[in-house]
Protein backbone atom coordinates (compact mmCIF):
# COMPACT_ATOMS: atom_id res chain seq x y z
CA UNK A 1 0.00 0.00 0.00
CA UNK A 2 2.83 2.43 0.87
CA UNK A 3 6.42 2.34 -0.34
CA UNK A 4 8.80 5.23 0.31
CA UNK A 5 12.41 5.14 -0.84
CA UNK A 6 15.02 7.77 0.05
CA UNK A 7 12.32 10.39 0.58
CA UNK A 8 13.50 13.80 1.73
CA UNK A 9 11.59 17.06 2.00
CA UNK A 10 12.28 20.68 2.93
CA UNK A 11 9.50 23.22 3.57
CA UNK A 12 9.65 26.53 1.65
CA UNK A 13 11.82 29.17 3.27
CA UNK A 14 13.49 26.79 5.73
CA UNK A 15 17.13 25.80 5.98
CA UNK A 16 16.61 22.32 7.45
CA UNK A 17 15.02 19.16 6.11
CA UNK A 18 11.74 18.05 7.65
CA UNK A 19 12.24 14.52 6.27
CA UNK A 20 15.59 12.86 5.61
CA UNK A 21 16.40 9.59 3.85
CA UNK A 22 13.04 7.99 4.63
CA UNK A 23 12.78 4.32 3.67
CA UNK A 24 9.42 3.00 4.83
CA UNK A 25 6.73 0.60 3.70
CA UNK A 26 3.31 -0.46 4.94
CA UNK A 27 1.57 -3.55 3.58
CA UNK A 28 -2.06 -3.71 2.54
CA UNK A 29 -4.38 -4.22 5.51
CA UNK A 30 -1.77 -3.37 8.14
CA UNK A 31 -2.39 -1.22 11.22
CA UNK A 32 0.73 0.98 11.38
CA UNK A 33 1.45 3.43 14.19
CA UNK A 34 3.87 6.34 13.82
CA UNK A 35 5.27 7.88 17.01
CA UNK A 36 8.01 10.29 17.94
CA UNK A 37 8.70 13.65 19.57
CA UNK A 38 6.69 16.74 18.69
CA UNK A 39 8.19 18.39 15.61
CA UNK A 40 10.01 15.19 14.67
CA UNK A 41 8.36 14.81 11.26
CA UNK A 42 5.23 12.69 11.88
CA UNK A 43 2.72 15.09 10.33
CA UNK A 44 5.04 15.81 7.41
CA UNK A 45 5.41 12.10 6.70
CA UNK A 46 1.65 11.61 6.78
CA UNK A 47 1.04 14.52 4.40
CA UNK A 48 3.09 12.72 1.78
CA UNK A 49 0.47 9.97 1.75
CA UNK A 50 -2.32 12.10 0.23
CA UNK A 51 -0.23 14.34 -2.03
CA UNK A 52 -0.40 17.51 0.07
CA UNK A 53 3.36 17.20 -0.01
CA UNK A 54 4.69 18.23 -2.48
CA UNK A 55 1.74 19.50 -4.55
CA UNK A 56 0.15 22.04 -2.18
CA UNK A 57 2.92 22.76 0.29
CA UNK A 58 5.68 23.61 -2.18
CA UNK A 59 9.24 23.15 -0.97
CA UNK A 60 11.82 20.65 -2.18
CA UNK A 61 10.82 17.00 -2.46
CA UNK A 62 13.03 14.11 -3.48
CA UNK A 63 12.95 10.35 -3.59
CA UNK A 64 10.15 7.96 -4.56
CA UNK A 65 6.80 7.65 -2.80
CA UNK A 66 4.21 5.18 -4.09
CA UNK A 67 0.79 5.18 -2.37
CA UNK A 68 -1.87 2.75 -3.54
CA UNK A 69 0.04 2.29 -6.78
CA UNK A 70 0.25 6.06 -7.43
CA UNK A 71 3.51 8.00 -7.57
CA UNK A 72 2.84 11.14 -5.52
CA UNK A 73 5.29 13.11 -7.67
CA UNK A 74 2.78 12.70 -10.54
CA UNK A 75 -0.56 12.44 -8.77
CA UNK A 76 -1.82 15.04 -6.31
CA UNK A 77 -4.62 15.19 -3.70
CA UNK A 78 -7.38 15.14 -6.32
CA UNK A 79 -6.42 11.63 -7.46
CA UNK A 80 -5.11 10.34 -4.14
CA UNK A 81 -8.33 11.33 -2.34
CA UNK A 82 -9.93 8.26 -3.94
CA UNK A 83 -7.31 6.09 -2.23
CA UNK A 84 -6.45 7.94 0.98
CA UNK A 85 -8.83 9.23 3.63
CA UNK A 86 -7.08 11.85 5.76
CA UNK A 87 -7.84 13.28 9.21
CA UNK A 88 -5.80 16.34 10.14
CA UNK A 89 -4.37 17.12 13.54
CA UNK A 90 -6.56 20.25 13.72
CA UNK A 91 -10.15 19.35 12.77
CA UNK A 92 -11.10 23.03 12.41
CA UNK A 93 -8.95 23.27 9.28
CA UNK A 94 -10.81 20.37 7.67
CA UNK A 95 -14.48 21.37 8.01
CA UNK A 96 -16.17 22.78 4.89
CA UNK A 97 -19.94 22.23 5.34
CA UNK A 98 -22.44 23.99 7.57
CA UNK A 99 -23.91 21.04 9.48
CA UNK A 100 -22.56 17.72 10.77
CA UNK A 101 -24.66 15.66 8.36
CA UNK A 102 -23.54 17.73 5.35
CA UNK A 103 -19.90 17.55 6.48
CA UNK A 104 -19.93 13.75 6.48
CA UNK A 105 -21.61 13.65 3.06
CA UNK A 106 -19.46 16.36 1.41
CA UNK A 107 -16.53 14.21 0.19
CA UNK A 108 -18.86 11.53 -1.12
CA UNK A 109 -20.76 14.16 -3.11
CA UNK A 110 -17.51 15.33 -4.71
CA UNK A 111 -16.67 11.77 -5.79
CA UNK A 112 -20.13 11.08 -7.21
CA UNK A 113 -21.26 8.41 -4.72
CA UNK A 114 -24.90 7.48 -5.36
CA UNK A 115 -27.47 9.12 -3.04
CA UNK A 116 -28.62 5.73 -1.68
CA UNK A 117 -25.13 4.62 -0.68
CA UNK A 118 -24.27 8.09 0.57
CA UNK A 119 -27.28 8.24 2.87
CA UNK A 120 -26.54 4.77 4.25
CA UNK A 121 -22.91 5.61 4.95
CA UNK A 122 -23.84 8.88 6.67
CA UNK A 123 -26.11 6.94 9.04
CA UNK A 124 -23.41 4.34 9.65
CA UNK A 125 -20.80 6.95 10.52
CA UNK A 126 -23.15 8.93 12.75
CA UNK A 127 -23.78 5.80 14.80
CA UNK A 128 -20.24 4.41 14.65
CA UNK A 129 -18.64 7.62 15.96
CA UNK A 130 -21.42 8.40 18.45
CA UNK A 131 -22.43 11.73 16.89
CA UNK A 132 -25.99 10.91 15.79
CA UNK A 133 -27.39 13.45 18.25
CA UNK A 134 -25.30 16.14 16.54
CA UNK A 135 -26.49 15.49 12.95
CA UNK A 136 -28.27 18.86 12.56
CA UNK A 137 -25.82 20.92 14.63
CA UNK A 138 -23.78 23.65 12.98
CA UNK A 139 -20.13 22.58 12.90
CA UNK A 140 -18.80 25.84 14.44
CA UNK A 141 -20.96 25.26 17.54
CA UNK A 142 -19.32 21.90 18.36
CA UNK A 143 -16.67 21.38 21.02
CA UNK A 144 -13.15 20.51 19.91
CA UNK A 145 -13.64 16.83 20.63
CA UNK A 146 -16.98 16.74 18.81
CA UNK A 147 -15.41 18.34 15.75
CA UNK A 148 -12.64 15.78 15.81
CA UNK A 149 -15.13 12.91 15.76
CA UNK A 150 -17.05 14.49 12.88
CA UNK A 151 -13.80 14.89 10.89
CA UNK A 152 -13.02 11.20 11.44
CA UNK A 153 -16.55 10.23 10.39
CA UNK A 154 -16.23 12.26 7.18
CA UNK A 155 -12.94 10.58 6.26
CA UNK A 156 -14.19 7.08 7.09
CA UNK A 157 -17.42 7.53 5.10
CA UNK A 158 -15.47 7.24 1.84
CA UNK A 159 -14.38 3.69 2.75
CA UNK A 160 -10.86 4.47 1.54
CA UNK A 161 -8.30 1.73 0.95
CA UNK A 162 -5.92 3.74 3.17
CA UNK A 163 -6.98 5.79 6.18
CA UNK A 164 -4.40 8.22 7.58
CA UNK A 165 -5.03 9.93 10.92
CA UNK A 166 -2.88 12.56 12.62
CA UNK A 167 -3.45 12.33 16.40
CA UNK A 168 -7.17 11.57 16.04
CA UNK A 169 -7.84 11.17 19.79
CA UNK A 170 -5.94 14.23 21.05
CA UNK A 171 -9.14 16.17 21.89
CA UNK A 172 -11.39 13.25 22.76
CA UNK A 173 -12.60 12.12 26.16
CA UNK A 174 -11.80 8.48 27.03
CA UNK A 175 -15.21 7.23 25.88
CA UNK A 176 -14.87 9.05 22.56
CA UNK A 177 -11.33 7.80 22.08
CA UNK A 178 -12.48 4.23 22.71
CA UNK A 179 -15.27 4.67 20.13
CA UNK A 180 -12.79 5.89 17.51
CA UNK A 181 -10.33 3.07 18.14
CA UNK A 182 -13.16 0.52 17.99
CA UNK A 183 -14.30 1.96 14.66
CA UNK A 184 -10.75 1.80 13.28
CA UNK A 185 -10.45 -1.80 14.44
CA UNK A 186 -13.64 -2.71 12.56
CA UNK A 187 -12.50 -0.97 9.37
CA UNK A 188 -9.16 -2.73 9.54
CA UNK A 189 -10.50 -6.19 10.40
CA UNK A 190 -13.76 -6.27 8.41
CA UNK A 191 -12.90 -4.16 5.34
CA UNK A 192 -9.11 -4.67 5.23
CA UNK A 193 -8.57 -0.89 5.29
CA UNK A 194 -4.91 -0.02 5.81
CA UNK A 195 -4.58 2.26 8.84
CA UNK A 196 -1.69 4.67 9.42
CA UNK A 197 -2.03 6.67 12.62
CA UNK A 198 0.32 9.15 14.29
CA UNK A 199 -0.20 9.24 18.04
CA UNK A 200 1.57 10.16 21.26
CA UNK A 201 -0.81 8.15 23.45
CA UNK A 202 -0.21 4.51 22.61
CA UNK A 203 -2.21 2.75 25.33
CA UNK A 204 -5.38 2.19 23.27
CA UNK A 205 -3.44 1.18 20.16
CA UNK A 206 -1.29 -1.54 21.72
CA UNK A 207 -3.69 -4.43 20.94
CA UNK A 208 -4.17 -3.29 17.31
CA UNK A 209 -0.79 -2.23 15.98
CA UNK A 210 1.05 -4.46 13.54
CA UNK A 211 4.07 -2.17 13.50
CA UNK A 212 5.44 0.86 15.32
CA UNK A 213 7.66 3.41 13.58
CA UNK A 214 9.63 5.95 15.60
CA UNK A 215 10.56 9.15 13.74
CA UNK A 216 12.78 11.86 15.19
CA UNK A 217 14.49 14.88 13.60
CA UNK A 218 13.04 13.86 10.26
CA UNK A 219 14.59 10.40 10.29
CA UNK A 220 13.13 6.99 11.03
CA UNK A 221 14.94 5.69 14.09
CA UNK A 222 13.34 2.41 15.11
CA UNK A 223 10.59 0.36 13.52
CA UNK A 224 9.10 -3.07 13.91
CA UNK A 225 6.93 -4.99 16.33
CA UNK A 226 6.48 -3.44 19.78
CA UNK A 227 8.49 -6.19 21.49
CA UNK A 228 11.36 -5.66 19.06
CA UNK A 229 11.81 -1.96 19.73
CA UNK A 230 10.25 -1.26 23.14
CA UNK A 231 13.61 -1.43 24.92
CA UNK A 232 15.10 1.37 22.81
CA UNK A 233 12.18 3.80 22.95
CA UNK A 234 12.16 6.68 25.46
CA UNK A 235 10.36 5.66 28.65
CA UNK A 236 8.19 8.79 28.53
CA UNK A 237 6.76 7.59 25.19
CA UNK A 238 5.47 4.34 26.67
CA UNK A 239 2.16 3.76 28.48
CA UNK A 240 2.46 3.07 32.24
CA UNK A 241 1.53 -0.59 31.75
CA UNK A 242 4.42 -1.10 29.32
CA UNK A 243 6.86 0.68 31.62
CA UNK A 244 5.80 -1.51 34.52
CA UNK A 245 6.17 -4.64 32.37
CA UNK A 246 9.73 -3.60 31.56
CA UNK A 247 10.58 -3.07 35.22
CA UNK A 248 9.08 -6.43 36.16
CA UNK A 249 10.83 -8.23 33.31
CA UNK A 250 7.60 -9.45 31.71
CA UNK A 251 8.09 -10.58 28.11
CA UNK A 252 6.45 -10.41 25.65
CA UNK A 253 4.92 -7.06 26.59
CA UNK A 254 1.21 -7.53 27.48
CA UNK A 255 -1.01 -5.54 25.11
CA UNK A 256 -4.15 -5.50 27.30
CA UNK A 257 -5.07 -5.21 30.97
CA UNK A 258 -6.41 -8.78 30.80
CA UNK A 259 -3.11 -10.17 29.46
CA UNK A 260 -1.13 -8.23 32.08
CA UNK A 261 -3.27 -9.55 34.94
CA UNK A 262 -2.81 -13.10 33.69
CA UNK A 263 0.95 -12.55 33.71
CA UNK A 264 0.80 -11.29 37.30
CA UNK A 265 -0.80 -14.56 38.47
CA UNK A 266 -2.48 -12.85 41.42
CA UNK A 267 0.60 -10.95 42.58
CA UNK A 268 0.12 -7.38 43.84
CA UNK A 269 3.08 -4.96 44.17
CA UNK A 270 3.93 -3.15 47.41
CA UNK A 271 2.37 0.28 47.72
CA UNK A 272 4.05 3.47 48.83
CA UNK A 273 2.51 5.53 51.63
CA UNK A 274 0.86 8.55 49.94
CA UNK A 275 2.03 12.05 50.74
CA UNK A 276 -0.16 14.07 53.11
CA UNK A 277 -2.52 16.62 51.51
CA UNK A 278 -0.89 19.90 50.50
CA UNK A 279 -1.53 23.14 52.35
CA UNK A 280 -3.22 25.59 49.99
CA UNK A 281 -3.30 29.37 49.98
CA UNK A 282 -6.07 31.92 49.79
CA UNK A 283 -9.04 31.47 47.45
CA UNK A 284 -8.25 32.85 43.99
CA UNK A 285 -11.38 31.72 42.14
CA UNK A 286 -14.92 31.77 43.52
CA UNK A 287 -17.95 30.76 41.47
CA UNK A 288 -21.36 30.71 43.17
CA UNK A 289 -24.53 29.28 41.57
CA UNK A 290 -23.28 30.09 38.05
CA UNK A 291 -25.63 29.47 35.14
CA UNK A 292 -24.67 30.09 31.52
CA UNK A 293 -27.02 29.93 28.52
CA UNK A 294 -25.82 30.43 24.94
CA UNK A 295 -28.09 30.32 21.88
CA UNK A 296 -30.94 28.98 23.97
CA UNK A 297 -28.93 26.12 25.46
CA UNK A 298 -27.98 25.81 29.13
CA UNK A 299 -24.26 24.97 29.14
CA UNK A 300 -23.53 25.48 32.85
CA UNK A 301 -26.08 25.16 35.63
CA UNK A 302 -25.57 25.75 39.34
CA UNK A 303 -21.77 25.72 39.33
CA UNK A 304 -20.27 26.20 42.81
CA UNK A 305 -16.47 26.15 42.76
CA UNK A 306 -13.65 27.52 44.89
CA UNK A 307 -10.00 27.27 43.81
CA UNK A 308 -7.01 28.25 45.92
CA UNK A 309 -3.51 29.48 45.35
CA UNK A 310 -0.92 26.72 45.54
CA UNK A 311 -3.07 23.99 44.02
CA UNK A 312 -3.42 22.31 40.63
CA UNK A 313 -6.98 21.34 39.73
CA UNK A 314 -7.83 19.10 36.77
CA UNK A 315 -11.18 19.85 35.11
CA UNK A 316 -12.50 16.68 33.48
CA UNK A 317 -15.63 15.31 31.82
CA UNK A 318 -16.95 14.13 28.49
CA UNK A 319 -16.76 16.26 25.33
CA UNK A 320 -19.51 18.85 25.52
CA UNK A 321 -19.84 18.64 29.32
CA UNK A 322 -19.05 22.36 29.76
CA UNK A 323 -15.30 22.47 30.48
CA UNK A 324 -14.41 25.06 27.85
CA UNK A 325 -17.50 27.11 28.67
CA UNK A 326 -16.50 27.19 32.35
CA UNK A 327 -12.97 28.36 31.55
CA UNK A 328 -14.27 31.06 29.18
CA UNK A 329 -16.80 32.19 31.77
CA UNK A 330 -14.18 32.42 34.52
CA UNK A 331 -12.04 34.60 32.26
CA UNK A 332 -14.96 36.84 31.31
CA UNK A 333 -15.53 35.82 27.68
CA UNK A 334 -18.98 34.46 28.52
CA UNK A 335 -21.29 36.19 30.98
CA UNK A 336 -23.47 34.11 33.32
CA UNK A 337 -27.23 34.56 33.36
CA UNK A 338 -27.15 33.88 37.09
CA UNK A 339 -24.56 33.71 39.84
CA UNK A 340 -21.36 35.50 40.79
CA UNK A 341 -17.73 34.96 39.79
CA UNK A 342 -14.60 36.40 41.38
CA UNK A 343 -11.15 35.72 39.90
CA UNK A 344 -7.85 37.00 41.31
CA UNK A 345 -9.74 39.51 43.42
CA UNK A 346 -11.82 40.90 40.52
CA UNK A 347 -15.61 40.68 40.26
CA UNK A 348 -16.01 39.33 36.72
CA UNK A 349 -19.56 40.61 36.47
CA UNK A 350 -18.09 44.10 36.12
CA UNK A 351 -14.67 43.35 34.59
CA UNK A 352 -13.45 42.48 31.10
CA UNK A 353 -10.96 39.77 30.04
CA UNK A 354 -8.47 42.53 29.23
CA UNK A 355 -8.57 43.77 32.83
CA UNK A 356 -8.15 40.25 34.20
CA UNK A 357 -5.26 39.57 31.80
CA UNK A 358 -2.84 41.51 33.98
CA UNK A 359 -3.41 39.01 36.81
CA UNK A 360 -4.48 35.78 35.11
CA UNK A 361 -3.50 33.63 32.14
CA UNK A 362 -5.85 31.83 29.75
CA UNK A 363 -4.86 29.37 27.04
CA UNK A 364 -7.77 28.35 24.75
CA UNK A 365 -8.05 25.06 22.86
CA UNK A 366 -6.97 26.77 19.66
CA UNK A 367 -3.59 27.87 20.96
CA UNK A 368 -2.73 29.63 17.70
CA UNK A 369 -5.44 32.22 18.40
CA UNK A 370 -3.25 33.86 21.07
CA UNK A 371 -0.19 34.09 18.79
CA UNK A 372 0.01 37.19 16.62
CA UNK A 373 3.64 38.38 16.65
CA UNK A 374 6.38 37.53 14.16
CA UNK A 375 8.52 35.40 16.47
CA UNK A 376 8.12 33.30 19.59
CA UNK A 377 10.44 35.73 21.40
CA UNK A 378 8.13 38.63 20.52
CA UNK A 379 5.13 36.73 21.85
CA UNK A 380 6.76 36.21 25.25
CA UNK A 381 8.10 39.77 25.44
CA UNK A 382 4.61 41.14 24.71
CA UNK A 383 3.21 39.37 27.77
CA UNK A 384 6.13 40.46 29.95
CA UNK A 385 5.51 44.12 28.99
CA UNK A 386 1.78 43.80 29.62
CA UNK A 387 1.90 41.85 32.87
CA UNK A 388 5.29 42.91 34.21
CA UNK A 389 8.10 40.80 35.62
CA UNK A 390 11.28 39.38 34.15
CA UNK A 391 12.02 37.27 31.09
CA UNK A 392 10.79 33.74 32.06
CA UNK A 393 14.01 31.86 31.36
CA UNK A 394 12.85 28.89 33.45
CA UNK A 395 9.67 28.49 31.37
CA UNK A 396 11.56 28.76 28.07
CA UNK A 397 14.03 26.10 29.20
CA UNK A 398 11.42 23.77 30.67
CA UNK A 399 9.27 23.87 27.52
CA UNK A 400 12.25 23.37 25.21
CA UNK A 401 11.78 26.65 23.31
CA UNK A 402 15.35 27.96 23.29
CA UNK A 403 15.93 26.90 19.67
CA UNK A 404 12.53 28.19 18.53
CA UNK A 405 12.62 31.75 19.91
CA UNK A 406 13.38 33.36 16.55
CA UNK A 407 10.94 31.18 14.55
CA UNK A 408 7.57 32.40 13.31
CA UNK A 409 4.87 30.64 15.40
CA UNK A 410 2.89 29.90 12.24
CA UNK A 411 5.78 27.82 10.89
CA UNK A 412 5.86 25.49 13.91
CA UNK A 413 4.27 22.08 14.35
CA UNK A 414 1.06 21.85 16.37
CA UNK A 415 2.92 20.72 19.49
CA UNK A 416 5.63 23.38 19.12
CA UNK A 417 3.01 26.09 18.59
CA UNK A 418 1.19 24.96 21.72
CA UNK A 419 4.37 25.21 23.80
CA UNK A 420 5.04 28.69 22.38
CA UNK A 421 1.53 29.77 23.35
CA UNK A 422 2.00 28.33 26.84
CA UNK A 423 5.19 30.31 27.36
CA UNK A 424 3.50 33.45 26.07
CA UNK A 425 0.51 33.27 28.44
CA UNK A 426 2.47 32.04 31.49
CA UNK A 427 5.09 34.82 31.49
CA UNK A 428 4.86 37.41 34.26
CA UNK A 429 3.83 35.15 37.17
CA UNK A 430 0.02 35.16 36.80
CA UNK A 431 -1.96 34.48 39.98
CA UNK A 432 -4.55 32.34 38.18
CA UNK A 433 -3.79 30.01 35.24
CA UNK A 434 -6.61 28.58 33.10
CA UNK A 435 -5.54 26.02 30.48
CA UNK A 436 -7.82 24.30 27.97
CA UNK A 437 -6.37 20.97 26.75
CA UNK A 438 -2.73 22.09 27.16
CA UNK A 439 -1.16 18.75 26.12
CA UNK A 440 -2.61 18.43 22.61
CA UNK A 441 0.26 17.58 20.25
CA UNK A 442 2.77 17.11 23.09
CA UNK A 443 4.98 14.05 23.33
CA UNK A 444 5.56 12.27 26.63
CA UNK A 445 8.74 14.14 27.49
CA UNK A 446 7.14 17.54 26.83
CA UNK A 447 4.14 16.52 28.91
CA UNK A 448 6.52 15.73 31.77
CA UNK A 449 8.15 19.15 31.36
CA UNK A 450 4.74 20.82 31.38
CA UNK A 451 4.04 19.06 34.67
CA UNK A 452 7.27 20.53 36.05
CA UNK A 453 6.18 24.03 34.93
CA UNK A 454 2.77 23.66 36.57
CA UNK A 455 4.32 22.40 39.81
CA UNK A 456 6.64 25.42 39.85
CA UNK A 457 3.65 27.72 39.34
CA UNK A 458 1.97 25.95 42.26
CA UNK A 459 5.10 26.48 44.36
CA UNK A 460 4.81 30.19 43.54
CA UNK A 461 1.28 30.09 44.99
CA UNK A 462 -0.52 30.31 41.63
CA UNK A 463 -3.91 28.68 41.16
CA UNK A 464 -3.89 26.32 38.15
CA UNK A 465 -7.06 24.97 36.52
CA UNK A 466 -6.52 22.77 33.46
CA UNK A 467 -9.22 21.14 31.39
CA UNK A 468 -7.90 17.81 30.17
CA UNK A 469 -8.92 14.35 28.96
CA UNK A 470 -5.49 12.98 29.83
CA UNK A 471 -6.26 10.82 32.84
CA UNK A 472 -2.62 9.84 33.38
CA UNK A 473 -1.55 13.51 33.49
CA UNK A 474 -4.33 14.45 35.90
CA UNK A 475 -3.44 11.56 38.20
CA UNK A 476 0.23 12.54 38.17
CA UNK A 477 0.07 16.28 38.85
CA UNK A 478 -3.37 17.31 40.12
CA UNK A 479 -4.19 18.02 43.77
CA UNK A 480 -7.92 17.93 42.98
CA UNK A 481 -10.13 16.71 40.15
CA UNK A 482 -13.39 18.50 39.34
CA UNK A 483 -15.62 16.36 37.11
CA UNK A 484 -18.35 17.97 35.00
CA UNK A 485 -21.41 16.32 33.47
CA UNK A 486 -24.05 18.21 31.47
CA UNK A 487 -22.86 21.52 32.86
CA UNK A 488 -22.94 20.46 36.49
CA UNK A 489 -20.21 19.49 38.97
CA UNK A 490 -20.59 15.74 39.37
CA UNK A 491 -17.56 15.11 41.57
CA UNK A 492 -14.91 17.21 43.32
CA UNK A 493 -12.12 15.54 45.27
CA UNK A 494 -8.64 14.09 45.22
CA UNK A 495 -7.46 12.14 42.14
CA UNK A 496 -7.68 8.93 44.20
CA UNK A 497 -11.33 9.66 45.00
CA UNK A 498 -12.47 10.78 41.54
CA UNK A 499 -10.33 8.71 39.16
CA UNK A 500 -10.44 5.32 40.90
CA UNK A 501 -12.81 2.60 39.76
CA UNK A 502 -14.14 4.31 36.63
CA UNK A 503 -14.52 2.33 33.41
CA UNK A 504 -13.15 5.20 31.31
CA UNK A 505 -11.71 7.94 33.52
CA UNK A 506 -9.22 5.78 35.40
CA UNK A 507 -5.54 5.08 34.90
CA UNK A 508 -3.96 1.88 33.61
CA UNK A 509 -2.34 1.22 37.00
CA UNK A 510 -5.69 1.63 38.76
CA UNK A 511 -7.36 -0.81 36.37
CA UNK A 512 -4.55 -3.28 37.04
CA UNK A 513 -4.41 -3.16 40.84
CA UNK A 514 -7.54 -1.38 42.09
CA UNK A 515 -7.98 1.08 45.01
CA UNK A 516 -4.84 2.68 46.39
CA UNK A 517 -2.99 2.50 43.07
CA UNK A 518 -3.24 5.32 40.55
CA UNK A 519 0.18 5.89 38.98
CA UNK A 520 3.57 4.17 38.86
CA UNK A 521 4.61 6.55 41.63
CA UNK A 522 2.22 4.72 43.96
CA UNK A 523 4.19 1.48 43.56
CA UNK A 524 7.34 0.87 45.56
CA UNK A 525 9.34 -0.17 42.51
CA UNK A 526 12.57 -0.32 44.51
CA UNK A 527 11.13 -3.24 46.48
CA UNK A 528 10.14 -5.15 43.33
CA UNK A 529 12.76 -7.42 41.74
CA UNK A 530 12.28 -8.73 38.21
CA UNK A 531 10.24 -11.93 38.47
CA UNK A 532 9.46 -12.54 34.80
CA UNK A 533 10.37 -15.77 33.02
CA UNK A 534 10.46 -16.47 29.31
CA UNK A 535 6.70 -17.02 29.20
CA UNK A 536 6.04 -13.64 30.77
CA UNK A 537 4.22 -15.20 33.75
CA UNK A 538 5.25 -14.14 37.23
CA UNK A 539 6.00 -16.74 39.85
CA UNK A 540 3.47 -17.20 42.63
CA UNK A 541 3.38 -14.94 45.67
CA UNK A 542 4.52 -17.82 47.91
CA UNK A 543 7.55 -18.47 45.70
CA UNK A 544 8.42 -14.78 45.78
CA UNK A 545 8.21 -14.78 49.59
CA UNK A 546 10.35 -17.91 49.81
CA UNK A 547 12.99 -16.32 47.58
CA UNK A 548 13.32 -13.43 50.04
Amino acid sequence: MIKLRNVHYRYPGTSFAALREIDWSVGEGQFAVVAGPSGGGKSTLLRCLNGLIPHLSGGQFGGTAIVGGHDIARYGPRTLSRVTGFVFQDPDGQAVAATVEDEIAFSMEQLGVSPTIMRKRVEEMLDLLGVAALRHRAVPTLSGGERQRVAIAAAMALHPALLVLDEPTSQLDPWGADDVVTALERLNADLNVTIVIAEHRLDRLLPLMDSLTWIEQGRIGERGDLDQIVSVLPETALPPMVRLAQRLGITPVPRTIKAFKQSLNGWVPPILVPDPPRTVGDAQVRAKDVRVRIDGQTLLDGIDLTLHGGEIVALMGRNGSGKTTLLRTLFGFAKPKRGRIEVAGLDMGARSPAELGARAAYLPQRSGSVLFNETVRDEIEFTVRHRGGEWPEWIVDALGLADLLDRDPRDLSEGQRLRAALAAVLAGDPRVVLLDEPTRGMDGDQKHQLGCVLRELRRRDACVLLATHDVELAAAIADRVVFLGHGEVIADGSPQEVLSGSMAFSTQINRLFGPGYLTLADIDIAAVPAFGDTSGRLTSASAIAASG
